[in-house]
């Protein structure tokens, strides 16, 4: 059914997934994300998602994180078996590539001193951090969808 690059669930994973995905079916309409949902209903149930429907599932998954449902109504070790799963899809991906790229950046602080750290609001949601060290001047921007290095300046002396 899946094939190759096909994400892999255990059950307890389908057990939780089915009916997240079930959720969404009943509240379309729409012929097509309806045929799009039961698809993906169909493979989480044979516990193998292709990857066609990934990103898809990524979305599901995220959503039920993200509102804290998975871990009020099942626990921790829910939350923590759809988090890895989560890390397997294509946005889970994109921002494990992100905090990767963020904690590289962070690493060329080591060794300087902090002289300034702030945070601010630019939006509701969204966020940024500015690191001033004896060397540079770091801004980070966290978002619902994103995280990533917005500036550096580097003093030059």
């Amino acid at each position: 059914m899946a094939g190759e690059g096909a994400l892999k669930l255990d059950s307890l994973q389908r057990d939780l997934l089915v009916t997240q995905i079930q959720a969404f079916l009943d509240a379309t309409t729409d012929p097509a994300a309806r045929d799009l949902y039961s698809r993906l209903r169909e493979a989480v149930e044979h516990q193998e998602v292709p990857t066609e429907l990934a990103g898809r599932l990524g979305t599901i998954i995220e959503v039920a994180l993200s509102s804290g449902r998975v871990r009020r109504l099942f626990g921790p070790g829910a939350e923590l078996s759809l988090t890895a799963l989560f890390k397997s899809t294509p946005r889970g991906k994109e921002l494990g590539e992100a905090i990767d790229s963020l904690n590289a950046a962070l690493k060329q602080l080591k060794g300087q001193t902090v002289e300034e750290v702030s945070a601010t609001l630019r939006a509701p949601g969204v966020y940024a951090l500015t690191i001033k060290t004896s060397g540079c001047q770091l801004t980070l921007k966290f978002a619902p969808d994103e995280i990533r290095v917005e500036s550096v300046e580097v003093e030059v002396r």
